[in-house]
């Protein structure tokens, strides 16, 4: 038996947005706290969100404070200021920071305690406060799955919480709102939507819906990707990419993650660096050692890719799916070591990494389970 989750309402395509305070007005909420980042509330996407709400006399209070890895204290904030104001609901404006923090928030609103008490799997017993999901970026899928991701700032370790109680109401993808990305956020969250649907067909966890869900996603990055990130205005490829993270997020949020995501989540909270980064470095380097012991799951992955699979072997197939994965992120200008964004391997704690690693939510999902020693390789390999 699989259960797939996702959430209720789904608006995707180009002006989906304006729908938004229709459907908030029919479902009778009164109040949102408005969660989001600084970059969203000094840009003008913010605008094309509020505007729907003013015009269905929705109201809203703002909370920005939200880090690009967002942290226990930007969650306290935010739980605070819903409470302060009598907010109903919450209605999350970004890409996977603001969306994750919303998350935690929901949870916390309606489950108490602290943010480190819902590490893990479904550690919450209520069902969050409802949260709309308005994404506005094509990569972490955040706004229609069960995962999120929160930086314990005391111990530098980034808790994933994996909770069929933070799903998201709405969901809301409009390719318009992502028009303005730049480039670098554009490959970066482009790579990690890469990396979600690889990941969820290369685990023991895939089935056959998540597995053509991740072969669609796959398809749709290598095509759109470039473009998007060649020309943010280039409306066809922002929408293409709309479908991938879609297609990719359902597939992961209910097949699974690996271990290119939990050595990525270390490396973001310690360094402060951009997830999608994190994993297009790392997927490569992990997904070759996942090839020796799986070699038939890469079949798929190849031929998603463009291989002509007839009469190849299976890791004739997986070199070939890991050299498109490495040709790709060299396209979209993703760094290949370490040092490029001035981390030092002599300054590198390479244990402290590995051990956390080791313990992450992701890493039960990988076809093996890495030792300390392999996980310390993995990571010297970006240097």
């Amino acid at each position: 038996m699989a259960t797939l989750y996702v959430p209720a309402v789904n608006l995707i395509g180009r002006g989906c947005v304006q729908e938004v305070g229709s459907y908030v007005k029919e479902l009778g909420y009164q109040k949102a706290l408005l969660v989001t980042d600084n970059f969203i509330r000094s840009s003008d996407i913010l605008e094309k969100v509020t505007k729907p709400l003013d015009e269905a006399a929705i109201e809203y209070v703002i909370f920005s404070d939200v880090a690009p890895n967002p942290t226990c204290k930007n969650v306290e904030d935010g739980l605070q200021a819903l409470k302060e104001n009598g907010c109903d609901f919450i209605i999350s404006v970004g890409g996977g920071s603001p969306q994750d923090a919303a998350s935690c928030i929901s949870i916390m609103a309606t489950n108490g305690g602290k943010p480190q008490d819902y590490e893990g799997l479904h550690k919450s017993e209520k069902k969050g406060l409802p949260v709309v999901a308005v994404n506005t970026t094509a990569g972490t899928s955040a706004e229609i799955t069960i995962n999120y991701v929160i930086t314990d700032e005391e111990r530098k370790v980034k808790m994933v919480m994996v909770d069929k109680n933070s799903l998201a109401l709405i969901s809301v993808n409009d390719p318009e709102l992502m028009l303005s990305k730049p480039a670098a956020l554009t490959a970066a969250t482009g790579m990690d939507a890469l990396t979600h649907a690889v990941e969820a067909l290369v685990t023991p966890g895939a089935y056959g819906v998540t597995k053509k869900l991740s072969i669609g996603a796959i398809e749709l990055i290598k095509e759109y990707l470039p473009r998007a990130v060649e020309n943010g205005h280039d409306i066809e490829a922002r929408e293409s990419m709309v479908h991938a993270i879609f297609l990719g997020g359902m597939a992961f949020n209910n097949a699974g993650l690996g271990y290119v995501h939990s050595m990525a989540h270390q490396l973001g909270a310690v360094y402060n660096l951009p997830h999608g980064v994190c994993c297009a470095m790392l997927l490569p380097v992990v997904e070759r050692e996942n090839a020796k012991r799986v070699p038939a799951a890469f079949r798929d992955v190849a031929k998603a890719f463009g291989l002509h699979t007839e009469g190849k072997t299976d890791q004739e197939c997986a070199d070939y799916a890991i050299s498109e994965i490495e040709k790709l992120s060299e396209t979209v200008g993703i760094p290949k070591k370490l040092t490029e964004l001035d981390i030092k391997e002599d300054e590198f704690d390479f244990e402290y990494l590995s051990k956390n690693a080791l313990i992450d939510a992701c890493a039960p999902g990988n076809p093996f389970m890495p030792t300390l020693e392999e996980t310390i390789a993995f990571y010297k390999e970006l240097f």
